[in-house]
C-alpha cells in the first residue's frame, strides 16, 4: 500500500491545543491576557467531528491565531455543524450574511454557488499531492478564493485534502465496470453525479449526516470519501470493501465573513493570514500521517482493501476523460482551460 512521508513530531503537540479563556461567540470581545486590552473572539464553525482532520486543523488554527495576533484575536471552534444545523450549503449563506464568523468548508460545497470550484475536482486531473497543493497555493487557487467575495466571504486560505476512494458492500471495485448498478452516495454536486453516472453506477446525492443509516439499511451500497471518513464515522461496520481509486480530489476553504474581515485592522488581517498559512502546512502533514494509520485501522476492522493495477488506473482515467467536455461546460471554459494549462494536460 502506498506509504506517506511521516509528519514531524512537533505537529502532534498541536492536536490537543485548545484555547483557554475564550469569550462569547459571534464576534464578541473578552479581556486579553495582557490585561486591559479587549480581545476579539471569532467563532470557527466546521461540519466535521472534532476528532477529524478538519477538527484538528481548526484547533491548530485557533492556537496559531492566538500567537500571531499577540492575543488580540481568539478563536472558538464549533464542530459537527452545530452552528448551522449540519447543512453546509446553509453554512455558506450564513457565512456570507455574517451569522457565522469563519468556517472551514469543502470546495465541493462551494461549487454549488461558484461552479469554478469544480475545476479542482475533475477526476484524475492532478498527478499527485504535490501538484494539487501547488495548484491550490498558486494563482488558480487564489482566483478561486477571490471569487468568494461576491458571496460576502473573504477566502483566507485553501487547504489540501487527500484523494477520495470508494467503499461498498457489494464487491471489490477493480475496474470501472465493477461499479455497474451500484448505488453510491455522492455530494450534492453535479460533477460527482455526471462522473459516477458515466461509469454505470447509480449516484445518489445525499446529506452526509444520512449516509451511515442509508448504508446500514441498504438504501445505498457505497460511498466515496478520503480515507479518514470511513474510520471516523464507523462505516467499516456496514461496508466490506475499500478500493483505492483516488478518483476525485477536493479541498477546503478557510473563509471568514467579509465584513468581519474588513473590520479588522491591518495587523490583525496579517495575523489571520499568517495563522492560515501555518495551518495549511499542518493539515498537509497531518493528513499524510493519518492516511497510513487509517489503512491499518480499516484492515484491522476486516475491510478488504484493493489497489488499482496500472491497467485499471488507465481504464478509470480514460473513462473520466470521456466526460471532460461535460465538466468543461459545468465549470466554464475559461477557468477549465486555466486549470488544464496549469497541470499540463
Amino acid at each position: 500500500m502506498p506509504k506517506h512521508q511521516a509528519v514531524v513530531a512537533t505537529t502532534a503537540l498541536a492536536l490537543t491545543a485548545v484555547l483557554a479563556g475564550c469569550g462569547n461567540g459571534g464576534g464578541g470581545d473578552s479581556q486579553a491576557a495582557g490585561g486591559g486590552a479587549e480581545a476579539q473572539t471569532i467563532r470557527l464553525a466546521i461540519g466535521d467531528p472534532a476528532a477529524s482532520s478538519v477538527g484538528a486543523t481548526a484547533e491548530y488554527f485557533a492556537e496559531q491565531i492566538a500567537e500571531t495576533s499577540g492575543g488580540s484575536i481568539e478563536a472558538e471552534t464549533h464542530a459537527d455543524g452545530t452552528l448551522f444545523g449540519g447543512d453546509q450549503n446553509a453554512a455558506v449563506n450564513l457565512l456570507g450574511n455574517g451569522t457565522l464568523d469563519c468556517t472551514i468548508i469543502s470546495t465541493s460545497v462551494y461549487a454549488s454557488f461558484l461552479p469554478t470550484m469544480n475545476a479542482l475536482s475533475v477526476p484524475y486531473l492532478f498527478d499527485d499531492d504535490e501538484q494539487f497543493a501547488e495548484y491550490l497555493q498558486g494563482e488558480p487557487g487564489q482566483q478561486l478564493l477571490d471569487s468568494l467575495e461576491e458571496q460576502g466571504i473573504k477566502g483566507v486560505e485553501m487547504l489540501t485534502r487527500t484523494p477520495r476512494h470508494i467503499t461498498n458492500s457489494v464487491r471489490p471495485v477493480e475496474m470501472p465496470s465493477d461499479l455497474e448498478g451500484i448505488s453510491i452516495r455522492v455530494p450534492q454536486n453535479e460533477l460527482w453525479v455526471k462522473f459516477f453516472g458515466s461509469l454505470g453506477a447509480n449516484p445518489t446525492p445525499m446529506d452526509f449526516t444520512e449516509v451511515y443509516t442509508a448504508l446500514q439499511t441498504g438504501t445505498i451500497d457505497a460511498q466515496e470519501n478520503p480515507l479518514e471518513v470511513p474510520v471516523n464515522n464507523q462505516f467499516f461496520e456496514v461496508q466490506d470493501y475499500l478500493s483505492l481509486t483516488g478518483h476525485i480530489r477536493d479541498g477546503y476553504v478557510l473563509g471568514c465573513n467579509q465584513e468581519l474581515w474588513d473590520s479588522m485592522d491591518q495587523e490583525q488581517q496579517q495575523a489571520m493570514t499568517d495563522a492560515a498559512e501555518a495551518t495549511t502546512e499542518f493539515k498537509s502533514q497531518y493528513d499524510q500521517e493519518e492516511d497510513e494509520k487509517t489503512l491499518a485501522a480499516l484492515e484491522e476492522e476486516g475491510v478488504q482493501i484493493n489497489e488499482l493495477t496500472p491497467e485499471a488506473e488507465q481504464a478509470f482515467q480514460e473513462a473520466a476523460q470521456e466526460v471532460y467536455p461535460e465538466f468543461e461546460s459545468l465549470i466554464g471554459s475559461e477557468f477549465y482551460q486555466t486549470t488544464r494549462d496549469f497541470v499540463g494536460k
